[in-house]
Protein backbone atom coordinates (compact mmCIF):
# COMPACT_ATOMS: atom_id res chain seq x y z
CA UNK A 1 0.00 0.00 0.00
CA UNK A 2 2.83 2.09 0.92
CA UNK A 3 4.42 2.10 -2.33
CA UNK A 4 1.37 2.78 -4.15
CA UNK A 5 1.01 5.82 -2.40
CA UNK A 6 4.37 6.83 -3.43
CA UNK A 7 3.80 5.41 -7.16
CA UNK A 8 0.85 7.55 -7.25
CA UNK A 9 2.53 10.94 -5.61
CA UNK A 10 5.36 10.59 -8.00
CA UNK A 11 3.04 10.29 -11.12
CA UNK A 12 1.03 12.97 -9.77
CA UNK A 13 4.04 15.44 -9.23
CA UNK A 14 5.22 14.47 -12.56
CA UNK A 15 1.55 14.81 -13.89
CA UNK A 16 1.73 18.67 -12.28
CA UNK A 17 5.44 19.51 -13.72
CA UNK A 18 4.15 18.60 -17.52
CA UNK A 19 1.11 20.22 -16.86
CA UNK A 20 2.25 23.38 -15.91
CA UNK A 21 5.19 23.63 -17.81
CA UNK A 22 3.47 22.22 -21.43
CA UNK A 23 -0.02 23.10 -20.46
CA UNK A 24 -1.20 19.64 -21.49
CA UNK A 25 -4.00 17.60 -19.97
CA UNK A 26 -3.66 14.72 -18.12
CA UNK A 27 -4.46 12.44 -20.55
CA UNK A 28 -0.92 12.63 -22.51
CA UNK A 29 0.85 11.43 -19.35
CA UNK A 30 -1.70 10.10 -16.21
CA UNK A 31 -4.04 7.76 -19.00
CA UNK A 32 -0.68 5.65 -20.16
CA UNK A 33 0.88 5.10 -16.43
CA UNK A 34 -2.40 4.45 -15.31
CA UNK A 35 -2.83 1.90 -17.14
CA UNK A 36 0.78 0.87 -17.74
CA UNK A 37 2.43 0.41 -13.94
CA UNK A 38 -0.97 0.96 -12.10
CA UNK A 39 -2.68 -1.60 -14.01
CA UNK A 40 -5.88 0.73 -14.04
CA UNK A 41 -8.18 -0.71 -16.70
CA UNK A 42 -8.55 1.43 -19.75
CA UNK A 43 -12.22 3.55 -18.77
CA UNK A 44 -11.50 3.91 -15.69
CA UNK A 45 -7.97 5.44 -16.11
CA UNK A 46 -10.08 8.03 -17.97
CA UNK A 47 -12.15 9.23 -15.74
CA UNK A 48 -9.65 8.97 -13.27
CA UNK A 49 -6.99 11.64 -15.29
CA UNK A 50 -10.14 13.67 -15.75
CA UNK A 51 -10.64 13.80 -12.17
CA UNK A 52 -7.26 14.31 -11.17
CA UNK A 53 -6.21 17.01 -13.58
CA UNK A 54 -8.69 19.20 -12.29
CA UNK A 55 -7.15 20.36 -9.19
CA UNK A 56 -4.05 20.28 -11.23
CA UNK A 57 -5.08 22.22 -13.53
CA UNK A 58 -6.73 25.03 -11.06
CA UNK A 59 -3.79 25.59 -9.58
CA UNK A 60 -1.79 25.92 -12.82
CA UNK A 61 -4.20 28.38 -14.26
CA UNK A 62 -4.10 30.42 -11.03
CA UNK A 63 -0.49 30.94 -11.31
CA UNK A 64 -0.61 31.66 -14.77
CA UNK A 65 -3.64 34.29 -13.78
CA UNK A 66 -0.82 35.91 -11.68
CA UNK A 67 1.64 35.90 -14.07
CA UNK A 68 -0.49 37.67 -16.41
CA UNK A 69 -1.06 35.57 -19.42
CA UNK A 70 -4.39 34.41 -19.21
CA UNK A 71 -7.17 35.34 -22.23
CA UNK A 72 -10.13 35.45 -20.55
CA UNK A 73 -12.50 35.84 -23.70
CA UNK A 74 -10.67 32.69 -25.09
CA UNK A 75 -11.27 31.10 -21.76
CA UNK A 76 -14.91 31.56 -21.73
CA UNK A 77 -15.64 29.97 -24.80
CA UNK A 78 -13.41 27.27 -24.99
CA UNK A 79 -14.55 25.92 -21.66
CA UNK A 80 -18.24 26.62 -22.30
CA UNK A 81 -17.66 24.29 -25.57
CA UNK A 82 -15.36 22.06 -23.51
CA UNK A 83 -17.99 21.22 -21.08
CA UNK A 84 -20.67 20.09 -23.24
CA UNK A 85 -17.45 18.18 -25.18
CA UNK A 86 -16.67 16.60 -22.12
CA UNK A 87 -20.12 14.88 -21.27
CA UNK A 88 -20.77 13.75 -24.49
CA UNK A 89 -17.33 12.25 -24.77
CA UNK A 90 -17.92 10.52 -21.94
CA UNK A 91 -20.86 8.92 -22.73
CA UNK A 92 -19.13 8.30 -26.30
CA UNK A 93 -16.09 6.39 -24.46
CA UNK A 94 -18.70 4.09 -22.63
CA UNK A 95 -19.58 2.62 -25.88
CA UNK A 96 -15.48 1.92 -27.25
CA UNK A 97 -13.83 -1.23 -26.47
CA UNK A 98 -11.02 -0.64 -24.26
CA UNK A 99 -8.60 -2.08 -26.90
CA UNK A 100 -9.91 0.07 -29.40
CA UNK A 101 -9.95 3.19 -26.72
CA UNK A 102 -6.27 2.36 -26.24
CA UNK A 103 -5.77 2.04 -30.36
CA UNK A 104 -7.50 5.53 -31.04
CA UNK A 105 -5.84 7.47 -28.15
CA UNK A 106 -2.58 5.59 -29.47
CA UNK A 107 -2.74 6.99 -32.75
CA UNK A 108 -4.31 10.26 -32.02
CA UNK A 109 -1.32 11.10 -29.64
CA UNK A 110 1.10 10.47 -32.13
CA UNK A 111 -0.83 12.42 -34.44
CA UNK A 112 -0.46 15.43 -32.20
CA UNK A 113 2.67 15.07 -32.00
CA UNK A 114 3.57 14.91 -35.51
CA UNK A 115 1.38 18.32 -35.81
CA UNK A 116 3.41 19.64 -33.33
CA UNK A 117 6.91 18.70 -34.70
CA UNK A 118 6.65 19.22 -38.62
CA UNK A 119 5.61 23.79 -38.11
CA UNK A 120 8.97 22.87 -36.05
CA UNK A 121 11.20 21.02 -38.58
CA UNK A 122 10.18 23.73 -41.03
CA UNK A 123 11.44 26.90 -39.28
Amino acid sequence: MRRQVLVCTLIGAAAGMIAGLLGVGGGIFLVPLLVGVLGVAQHQAHGTSLAVIAPIALVGAITYALLGHMDWVLILGLALGGLVGAVLGARLMMRVPARQLRWTFGIFLVLVGIYMIIPWLGS
